[in-house]
């Protein structure tokens, strides 16, 4: 298979992963603020969102974004499993140390990560929620 053509069948050209949380203001806070995502958009509920409040961060120029909701009767959250990942991948080691420094410099705390695959490739994180966020090495580096 020829992975470097898109599937006929799906002609995508934008990826929003979207979750739910009852700390939008936290979360919002750790995207922007720790790991250095730019809020590219949000919204508060005025009675066009059924009673949700949203925000979507990414990088400037990508259509790859996170969309966090959160309800105003609250959303039941659920804490996830210490191995639901958002990963992102770098191209060499000397990235991957450059970014858990400034991640760290910013306030962001280095986890032990659930699958021992990351240990020796990565560095992990978790946002307010929970949720682990991996930077990683691209697969084939060393």
């Amino acid at each position: 298979m020829n992975q470097a053509v898109w599937p006929t069948h799906l002609p995508i050209t934008r990826l929003r992963v979207a979750r739910p949380t009852d700390r939008i203001k936290e979360v919002t806070e750790f995207y922007r603020d720790v790991i250095g995502l730019t809020v590219i958009g949000g919204w508060v509920d005025d009675g066009s969102h059924a009673g949700y409040d949203g925000v979507l961060l990414g990088l400037p120029g990508w259509d790859t974004h996170l969309e966090f909701t959160q309800h105003k009767d609250g959303s039941p959250c659920p804490a996830p499993t210490r191995d639901n990942l958002l990963v992102l991948y770098v191209d060499s080691r000397a990235d991957l140390l450059a970014v858990s420094a400034s991640i760290q410099a910013r306030g962001g705390v280095p986890v032990v990560p659930e699958n021992p695959y990351w240990l020796d490739r990565a560095v992990c994180f978790e946002d307010p929620d929970g949720w682990g966020i991996v930077f990683s090495l691209k697969p084939g580096v060393a």
